[in-house]
């Protein structure tokens, strides 16, 4: 990724924060492993700062879209708060195998982070784990997948996939909680967020385009007008 790449990226940038549309398959910071990674491009983001900006919250390395950076520490404090109230309205698309049988609704399941020996970690659904709710409304179906619209109320890890896992619908690429099938990716956008940054201003509302991968399976669901409105 060049400068110029993840500055064309910038979806909404002000005096606090930066919103980015994050693209699927690169993990937002390094791992164990290294790797090129979203944060090792953060310094081509200071447009004239002292400080490099720093990530307000995570997406997993698959998922696609909003994604906001705070660009000193007291931005950051701010994130940390609006995020931990759960003050950020948070709004996810994703293409899941099956329909949901009811058009809209609220998922409540409790999760618990798991792992096991050679086989990494998962989250289960488990009435001990973290409370964690899902409220969903469906936008379009057929040809056995949905476009579901998802606005997770808690943040826990892997909560929509799960989620949406465990009402019989899950997102299609996914392979640790449904099936990925030969040549297919994620098929989760971080659609949209709104931040209430200062009381004073009304909240900052940024939005991104499902990625390419996505644009195709939402065009064969005939649901295409949102998208071409905005």
């Amino acid at each position: 990724m060049t400068p110029e790449d993840i500055q064309n990226r910038v979806l909404h940038r002000d005096g606090l924060i930066l919103v980015v549309d994050k693209p699927a398959g690169l993990p937002v910071h390094a791992g164990p492993g290294g790797g090129d990674n979203l944060e090792a491009h953060f310094k081509h983001l200071q447009y004239g700062l002292r400080h490099v900006p720093a990530l307000g919250h995570r997406l997993d390395r698959d998922t696609s879209g909003c994604l906001v950076l705070g660009r000193h520490p007291k931005a950051l404090k701010k994130l940390g708060k609006l995020f931990r109230e759960g003050l950020v309205e948070k709004t996810y698309w994703a293409i899941a195998r099956g329909v949901p049988k009811q058009p809209e609704g609220r998922i409540a399941l409790a999760l618990r982070k798991v792992s096991s020996k050679g086989k990494g970690w998962r989250m289960l659904v488990d009435p001990a784990g973290q409370e964690s709710v899902t409220d969903y409304k469906l936008l379009a179906e057929g040809g056995g997948l949905s476009l579901v619209e998802c606005y997770p109320r808690t943040g826990r890890t892997h909560q929509i996939r799960v989620h949406l896992a465990a009402i019989g619908c899950p997102i299609v690429g996914d392979a640790h909680y449904g099936e990925r099938r030969p040549g297919e990716q994620l098929q989760l956008h971080s659609r949209s967020l709104t931040l209430p940054m200062q009381q004073s201003k009304p909240p900052v509302h940024v939005e991104a385009q499902p990625p390419a991968h996505m644009q195709s399976l939402i065009s064969e669901l005939n649901y295409t007008k949102k998208i071409k409105e905005n």
